[in-house]
């Protein structure tokens, strides 16, 4: 199977090829249009700055092409934000492939102490749907680091409340997305990554 992961201006890259690697699966990490085109999976992980992002990916014409991907994509947390229409980060504009907006995280007031942004830690999932959440169990705990979150919407396939309820996880026809850090959530991670490698 030939893996690849896209290549661009946002961290996190080598630990999602380190997970796969635990996995016994070799990806490679390019930004070349072909490969990523003739790709059996493509994964489009991100930590990082949504408008600064979005501007590197239309510099380096990488929107047109992960928008046109035809193969399974799995986003991974700032990719997750950046497949939705738009992003309140810096009112970026982003790929547009789910219809989401993605919102920054406000504590109820009185709350900012015990609620704070960023959300960081292990949290609970929920409400499981799709081939990506096969043999995962109902709240099961996964990794978050964001901010800014995917409202809920048809596309939720996993939920997680932080303040609100919010999507874990996206999905709409061949893209995926999981707004927690399946490389760094332990076994369920592993769990979900395989999940889509079997897609």
């Amino acid at each position: 199977m030939n893996i690849v992961i896209i290549k661009y201006n946002a961290g996190n890259i080598e630990s999602v090829n380190n997970a796969l690697g635990r996995l016994g699966v070799k990806a490679e990490i390019t930004a070349d249009p072909e490969k990523i085109r003739n790709a059996d999976k493509v994964i489009f992980p991100g930590v990082g700055e949504a408008s600064t992002t979005m501007a590197y990916l239309r510099k380096h014409k990488l929107d047109e092409l992960i928008v046109s991907l035809k193969q399974p994509v799995l986003g991974i947390c700032l990719g997750l934000q950046l497949m939705c229409s738009h992003s309140e980060e810096n009112d970026t504009k982003c790929l547009g492939i789910f219809d989401e907006k993605v919102k920054r995280f406000i504590p109820k007031p009185g709350e900012e102490y015990i609620t704070k942004v960023p959300h960081m830690g292990w949290n609970a999932i929920h409400d499981l749907k799709t081939n990506l959440m096969l043999g995962i169990g109902e709240k099961e705990y996964v990794y978050f680091v964001h901010s800014y979150y995917a409202e809920k919407s048809e596309h939720t396939i996993a939920t997680s409340d932080y303040i609100l309820p919010f999507s874990a996880a996206l999905h709409k026809g061949n893209f995926y997305a999981t707004q927690f850090h399946p490389e760094k959530s332990g076994d369920i991670g592993a769990r979900i990554l395989g999940n889509f490698l079997n897609i």
